[in-house]
């Protein structure tokens, strides 16, 4: 009997201890208060100005002619000197693999190119401005051999020789180039004889490549890039009256991000100081200009 009331008592101490202790949880709950949210601006309340950031560093991307490689890495230690916050990146290759990449979107300040067509193309679609190009530069075009080869050629005819068992050319519908050559070919009525033995290429100095490494005996190139390696000479000049005159036209692409530092290198390009190094690296200039 004792012991049975005794666990009834600690039972009912236990209840007891239970009940209170839920209740002082209750409490704890009932009293804290929640933390404290920030108050939103209100529309009266006076905003701070925003802080003008300083002008960093901008970066022009030129898209350009292969054949420009040389003269327009000299041009950018000049310009560097005198706009030191600008960068200039250099997209160099064919004429026309340079226009479609600016019409599928590709990044690009400016168009530097070896054939007034793909210019045009890229204005009638309206990325770049009529009023924003022009005429830059004049180049010739020229069949260069290896430096010594044991073989003279004197004009186009010569390319039927024996001697020459690679003929190397740009990609007529992509490098300018190529389609110059191609007319030249194609006016003096040696085209059909001599493309079995042609090699084309990507771009003017991929055809140069191929006559320095002795991959092709002979190949049409720019004046300007004969004149870049010691390791080909000048065969002949090809006659002018056989292709259109190589044009190479400048324009601002009508998207970019920066157009007062795009303005300001293609003035730039126009200058006697611009122009001058053009000179040096073979290019001529316009008469218009």
């Amino acid at each position: 009997m004792k012991k049975w009331m005794l666990q009834g008592s600690l039972a009912t101490v236990l209840a007891s201890s239970l009940l209170l202790a839920g209740c002082g949880a209750n409490n704890q709950q009932a009293n804290s208060t929640p933390p404290a949210q920030s108050t939103p601006a209100t529309q009266n309340q006076a905003e701070e100005p925003a802080a003008e950031l300083p002008k960093g560093d901008v970066e022009l991307t030129l898209s350009a002619a292969a054949s420009l490689t040389d003269a327009l890495q000299e041009i950018e230690q000049q310009y560097k000197a005198t706009h030191p916050h600008v960068t200039l990146r250099f997209n160099f290759g064919a004429s026309g693999s340079l226009q479609q990449q600016i019409e599928q979107g590709a990044p690009a300040d400016l168009f530097l190119s070896a054939a007034s067509k793909n210019m045009e193309a890229l204005v009638e679609k309206g990325l770049i401005d009529a009023s924003q190009r022009t005429a830059l530069l004049n180049n010739e075009l020229v069949v260069v051999t290896a430096k010594d080869a044991a073989f003279s050629l004197d004009g186009l005819e010569d390319l039927k020789l024996a001697d020459i068992r690679t003929l190397a050319i740009g990609i007529p519908e992509s490098v300018p180039a190529g389609n110059y050559a191609k007319e030249a070919l194609t006016a003096a009525n040696l085209w059909d004889d001599l493309t079995p033995k042609t090699v084309q290429a990507k771009d003017v100095r991929q055809v140069l490549q191929y006559v320095e490494t002795g991959n092709a005996e002979a190949g049409f190139v720019y004046k300007t890039d004969a004149l870049s390696t010691d390791q080909v000479d000048i065969a002949f000049a090809v006659d002018a009256a056989l292709y259109p005159a190589v044009t190479y036209p400048i324009g601002i692409i009508k998207d970019t991000d920066h157009p007062d530092e795009a303005e300001a290198l293609y003035t730039y390009l126009q200058t006697d100081e611009a122009l001058g190094i053009f000179e040096r690296y073979g290019f001529s200039i316009p008469a218009s200009r």
